[in-house]
């Protein structure tokens, strides 16, 4: 299917034909009301006539005096409508009461929408009229009353459509989710940001089938440049992509950017060209040009002509994608937050744009909570510790709770299969590693022990626990477990293990120390997908160390798959090392479409009260390290590498290798 549509000029023409074909058939009132092919209010096609609407009788041709132009016109669906040139162009059916362009109502009196109405009006149903039904007196009017009274009975009938307009619209405010404080399109705009684009997210709602939307493409939005009281509409074309956001630009401005607005592209609020003729909904021009063009109408046909706008089964998609399988109360083995090297039985709790929010099975107070998203691979399901020789916390809940119930298998993220027959990691072997602990850190580390399926218990070396409660499990195809060598020759800064004097740290001195070997290249996940990210590009990240906070952040480095992720307004000591993969990363406008409460940048003041000390502490230690001299890849390979010869695929700091390719080249004799 394609993710946009192709508006060619023949669709209009049918569109238009079939709008007047409608017109003189047996239809349904909606059907009925006078719009254009693109749903337009027609009143502005005819706004520089000087016409009058008339009640006059077949028989009686009585003039009636033009209404005041702060008078509503209003239509029987309880929507409000002002004529724009406050001139008495609409006319009120007598019999059904819609409101319409007075020049396209049935015969010269102007009086009935259509035959139909006509002639209903002249048999005996005229007690079922429109006048009938809500003129208090017992009996319908004369002629000549209905012609001093029409004024009042229009007041009053716009009154009470502004009553249910007002209803509803408080409604709607009661329903909204309101945004403090930041706007990610002031944010972008006075910034010149870029952002990554939804594409990037694969796990994200449309991630896999966003499509070519793009810069140009038209959308239908509400009319904000409006003095009616209802909600009207009018199309914009997209001017800038922020993520899910975009800056959108009515049509008819050209390039005045005074009234350009961001918008959720997939919010309720933006549908494809045509939604409006299809849905019964006015295109109303705004306020500022409306007398800017004559024939609205052939304006939107010559600028729609060949352009694209949404797939009409858009809003659809984006109802699907966000769609998710894990339900509260399912039960489910997360990691323990308190020991790292076992897991523990947690519940759902509550399901946000695919982060889960589980609560321990022991937890009492339902405070003892942890988050991360349903493709993470910190969850497992009932009996996966077991199956693979992983520690798990026994519960002292024997029973479960009523209601609670096993997530089903299936529903969790698969890790790609492994050979583990031939050569194998083994108990002992060194790499580096991503600390879980501090994910600003990349350090040497142990494997300690080996699982099944591929898994690995790792240690951070020198700073482990006597009984192993820190170790933490990683399978062999993690994109967080590199090996011996990688930082140096990407030229990160690798962390030495705790109390190791014997600086610069060097990998053939180390592993000649400690008795040990490095783990075989070859057994790390080489794969480099075609992320998309580049330096610079803004999204929304989650803190890792505290999972359940949702930030701006910025994308700062980029090692082959591997992303450096910057939490705007702290300081670089608070950066994470994630994956272009991580379930944790979402676009730009992804709180606000699934309702998940965004942290904004860290204002100045947080800022300030970092100690200076700090600081200057980090900064004299990134001095010395990229002070030291670097050892070549041959050196590398000489001293490492015994037998084996391996050399590294030399890259740039801030590579950004969106390509398939291995970070090591395997050489030939």
């Amino acid at each position: 299917m394609e993710n946009t549509k192709d508006l060619a000029f023949d669709t209009f023409c049918k569109l238009l034909l079939h709008t007047f074909i409608s017109q003189t058939e047996h239809t349904s009132r909606a059907e009925r009301k006078r719009r254009d092919s693109f749903g337009m209010f027609d009143g502005y096609d005819s706004c520089s006539e000087d016409t009058s609407s008339s009640s006059s009788s077949d028989e009686s041709e009585e003039e009636v005096a033009p209404l005041p132009s702060s008078l509503p016109i209003i239509k029987n669906n309880g929507q409000v409508y002002t004529y724009p040139d406050g001139k008495s162009g609409m006319a009120t059916c007598e019999m059904c009461g819609m409101v319409g362009v007075r020049d396209a109502f049935y015969s010269k009196t102007k009086r009935f929408c259509s035959v139909s109405c006509s002639r209903s009006y002249s048999s005996n149903s005229k007690k079922a009229s429109i006048l009938a039904r809500l003129q208090v007196a017992g009996k319908p009017p004369t002629k000549k009353a209905k012609v001093l009274q029409k004024q009042p009975l229009v007041a009053k009938l716009a009154a009470y459509a502004q009553y249910q307009a007002t209803l509803q619209n408080q409604a709607k405010t009661k329903a909204a989710v309101p945004v403090e404080g930041f706007s990610w399109g002031n944010y972008i705009n006075s910034n010149s940001f870029t952002a990554a684009p939804v594409t990037c997210f694969k796990h994200a709602p449309m991630g896999t089938c966003w499509g070519d939307i793009s810069e140009g493409v038209r959308v239908e939005v509400p009319n904000t440049d409006c003095s009616l009281p209802t909600k009207v509409f009018w199309i914009a074309g997209i001017v800038k992509l922020a993520g899910y956001n975009a800056l959108l630009r009515y049509e008819g401005f050209e390039n005045d950017s005074s009234l350009d607005f961001w918008c959720n592209v997939c919010g309720s609020d933006i549908h494809p060209v045509g939604w409006c003729a299809t849905s019964g909904k006015p295109l109303v021009p705004p306020r500022t040009i409306q007398h800017k063009y004559t024939n609205w109408k052939a304006f939107l046909v010559k600028r729609l002509t060949g352009a694209k706008t949404l797939p009409p089964d858009f809003s659809q998609k984006v109802s699907e994608s966000m769609q998710y399988p894990f339900k509260t109360s399912m039960r489910v083995e997360v990691v323990d937050k308190t020991h790292l090297c076992r897991t523990r039985v947690a519940v759902v709790e509550s399901v946000i744009g695919g982060r889960l929010r589980l609560l321990y099975e022991e937890s009492e107070d339902k405070t003892d909570d942890f988050w991360c998203h349903m493709y993470s691979p910190l969850i497992h399901h009932i009996g996966w510790s077991r199956s693979i020789g992983h520690r798990f916390k026994r519960s002292d809940i024997t029973k479960k709770q009523d209601g609670h119930f096993d997530a089903p298998p299936h529903l969790f993220m698969k890790v790609k299969e492994v050979d583990a027959a031939g050569e194998w990691f083994k108990e002992g072997m060194k790499l580096e590693a991503i600390d879980p602990l501090n994910l600003s850190a990349i350090c040497v580390a142990t494997i300690r022990k080996v699982l099944a399926d591929g898994y690995l218990m790792i240690g951070i070396d020198g700073s482990e626990a006597a009984d192993g409660s820190d170790w933490f499990c990683y399978h062999a195809t993690s994109p967080s477990i590199f090996p011996v060598g990688f930082c140096e020759i990407n030229m990160i800064e690798l962390t030495p293990p705790r109390g190791y004097t014997k600086l610069p740290f060097k990998w053939f001195d180390y592993l000649r120390e400690t008795d040990s070997i490095a783990a075989p290249v070859k057994l790390f996940n080489k794969e480099v997908p075609n992320h998309g990210f580049h330096v610079g590009m803004k999204l929304e990240a989650v803190d890792l160390m505290e999972p359940r906070l949702v930030c701006v952040a910025t994308v700062t480095r980029i090692i082959h798959r591997l992303l450096r992720i910057h939490f705007d307004g702290w300081e670089d000591e608070y950066d994470q090392w994630v994956d272009c993969e991580s379930p944790d990363l979402y676009p730009v406008g992804w709180c606000q479409l699934t309702g998940y409460q965004l942290q904004p940048p860290a204002p100045q003041s947080s800022r300030d009260s970092q100690s200076s000390s700090s600081k200057q502490k980090k900064k004299a230690k990134s001095q010395q390290y990229k002070g030291h001299k670097k050892m070549t890849s041959l050196q590398l390979k000489e001293e490492l590498l015994d037998g084996e010869e391996y050399s590294f695929l030399q890259g740039a700091s801030d590579q950004e290798s969106n390509g398939s390719a291995s970070y090591y080249i395997k050489q030939e004799p």
